[in-house]
């Protein structure tokens, strides 16, 4: 769909809500798990660290966008993605990117968060949902996220600490990368 038009606001919607339902349907989702701290300055620290976290996954991400600017696959890779982010509404776009957020994170390290190797199964399922994009770029990313925020869900035992994690680094994310690829986004640029 086209970047800031209503049909791709209805599909990543969309997408957000199948992951959800489909967490939901699954069977109880275990929110904060056993490893939240209780009490309010637990629950603050309990927080605290996921937002770092997501803060620190950032910040990696950064780093490597920065150099990857400089290679010019990888730079049109990472433009097609970003350029979502500057067309629209930038509140609409940050609404929708913390669902899908939530949403995949109730799903991934959620509802298929089972068996004997659930990182790993969570993990090679969300590789797999975002190789269907064809883009190289948003797999590694996925690759890597997917492995950070399966380290909280076993850590803490629960979503919540992947969710505010992914949120933040979404959020981040949104906002701190496109202005990198802005024009590298623009068809001279890309020749």
């Amino acid at each position: 769909a086209q970047a800031g038009s209503a049909r791709f606001y209805l599909l990543t919607t969309s997408l957000a809500g199948t992951w959800a339902c489909g967490a939901l349907g699954a069977g109880p989702i275990p929110w904060r798990g056993d490893g939240w701290r209780t009490g309010p300055r637990g629950a603050a620290r309990a927080l605290a660290v996921p937002v770092v976290t997501g803060g620190a996954t950032f910040a990696v991400f950064y780093g490597a966008a920065r150099v990857a600017r400089r290679y010019r696959a990888l730079r049109r890779a990472i433009a097609s993605v970003l350029r979502y982010a500057d067309a629209g509404s930038t509140p609409l776009v940050v609404l929708i990117a913390s669902g899908s957020g939530v949403a995949e994170e109730l799903f991934f390290r959620g509802a298929l968060w089972s068996g004997s190797c659930p990182l790993r199964t969570s993990t090679l399922a969300y590789v797999a949902s975002t190789a269907a994009t064809g883009n190289p770029a948003l797999v590694l990313a996925g690759l890597l996220t997917s492995v950070i925020f399966g380290w909280q869900r076993d850590a803490t035992g629960g979503v919540l600490a992947p969710a505010v994690t992914h949120v933040t680094w979404s959020v981040l994310t949104l906002r701190y990368l496109p202005p990198l690829f802005r024009a590298a986004d623009r068809p001279s640029d890309l020749d």
